[in-house]
C-alpha cells in the first residue's frame, strides 16, 4: 500500500511549527535556533515553520523574523525546507514580511487569514491573492478560525489553488469534511496543523502536518506517517494513539501550545527559554505531567 495525497508534498510531509528560541532574559537565541533546528531535522523533520503560532509571531519584531529564517537556513542547508510565518491583519505588512522571507532564504511563507479584523471571503481572497503575487515563494494558507475569527471557507481555497504560488493548506478548522472537499477538487497539499488529525488527515489524501508537538517528539510523529507508508495500517493507528497522551497534555490543556512545548523543551534541556509576555511559563506541577507523557511515549 501506497499513500497517494492529493498533491506532491512541495515543503516535504513531516514539519515542525518550530519554537522561537530565546535567551533568559528575552533576547532572540540565534545559536540555541540553530541548534533545535539541527535536532530536528536529524529526528526526522523534513521542514521547519517559523514565526507561526508556536513561534510567537505576535511578539517578534520584523528584524528578528528575517533573522530566525537566515540562522535556521544556515543551521539546516539544503536538508530541510524552511517555511517563514508572514501573516498578519494588515496586507500591506504581509507583504514586506514575505518579501523579507524571500530574502533572507525562505522556501515558502505561512499567511494566516487576517485576524481581529475578520474580513468576508471576497476581502479575504484578495488579501492571499496579493501576498502570493509579492514575491516569488509558494504559499501555504493558514486556517484556525478559532484564533483568528475567521474561516478560509472551502469554495474560498478552491478558487485560491488556481493561483500559481499557493500550493498547501495548514488545516486547523476542525471541519474535516470541509477539508476532504477541497483535497478532492484542488491540488492543494493539505497539512494537518492540530496534532490529533496527523493520520487521519494523511489516510484520506493530506500531505502530512505541521506539528508543535514535534519539537519534543519528532521521530515518534514521522513513524506514523511511515508506518502508514509501508503498508503497516495498524501500526500507524497505533502509534498515533500512543501519542494522544502527550498530545492532549501540550495541545488541549488550556495552555497555548508554545507554552507547554517551551515547558517541555527546557526541561529536556534543549533550546527554547522563556515565553514572551503576555504569555506565562508553564508551571513546575505541568511541566512535570508533560514531561511523564513524554517518557511514556518514548519509552
Amino acid at each position: 500500500m501506497t499513500h497517494t495525497p492529493s498533491a506532491p508534498p512541495p515543503f516535504g510531509r513531516a514539519l515542525c511549527a518550530m519554537v522561537t528560541p530565546f535567551t533568559e532574559g528575552g533576547a532572540l537565541d540565534l545559536d540555541g535556533a540553530g541548534l533545535l533546528a539541527r535536532r530536528l531535522v536529524g529526528a526526522g523533520c523534513d521542514g521547519l515553520v517559523l514565526s507561526g503560532t508556536t513561534g510567537e509571531s505576535p511578539t517578534t519584531s520584523d528584524t528578528e523574523k528575517a533573522e530566525l529564517v537566515a540562522a535556521v537556513r544556515e543551521a539546516v542547508g539544503d536538508r530541510a525546507t524552511v517555511v517563514a510565518g508572514v501573516g498578519t491583519f494588515d496586507t500591506r505588512h504581509t507583504v514586506e514580511l514575505a518579501r523579507s522571507a524571500e530574502k533572507a532564504g525562505a522556501d515558502g511563507v505561512l499567511v494566516v487569514s487576517p485576524y481581529y479584523s475578520r474580513p468576508p471571503q471576497d476581502a479575504l481572497e484578495a488579501h492571499f491573492r496579493e501576498v502570493a503575487d509579492a514575491s516569488g515563494l509558494p504559499v501555504m494558507l493558514y486556517d484556525i478560525p478559532g484564533r483568528t475569527g475567521t474561516r478560509i471557507e472551502p469554495e474560498t481555497l478552491i478558487r485560491l489553488a488556481e493561483h500559481p504560488r499557493i500550493v498547501a493548506v495548514k488545516d486547523c478548522s476542525y471541519d474535516f469534511l470541509g477539508a476532504q472537499k477541497v483535497i478532492a477538487r484542488t491540488r492543494l497539499a493539505y497539512y494537518a496543523g492540530c496534532d490529533e488529525h496527523n493520520l487521519a488527515l494523511y489516510a484520506v489524501g493530506g500531505a502530512g502536518y505541521v506539528s508543535t508537538v514535534a519539537n519534543v517528539v519528532p521521530g515518534p510523529l514521522r513513524a506514523v506517517l511511515d508506518l502508514f507508508d509501508a503498508g503497516d495500517t495498524r501500526g500507524a493507528a497505533a502509534l498515533q494513539r500512543r501519542a494522544t497522551e502527550l498530545i492532549e497534555a501540550m495541545m488541549a490543556s488550556g495552555l497555548p501550545g508554545t507554552v507547554t512545548a517551551k515547558g517541555l523543551l527546557s526541561a529536556l534541556g534543549l533550546p527554547a527559554g522563556p515565553v514572551r509576555a503576555p504569555l506565562r511559563p508553564a508551571d513546575r506541577e505541568t511541566v512535570d505531567g508533560l514531561r511523564a507523557a513524554y517518557e511514556r511515549l518514548v519509552a
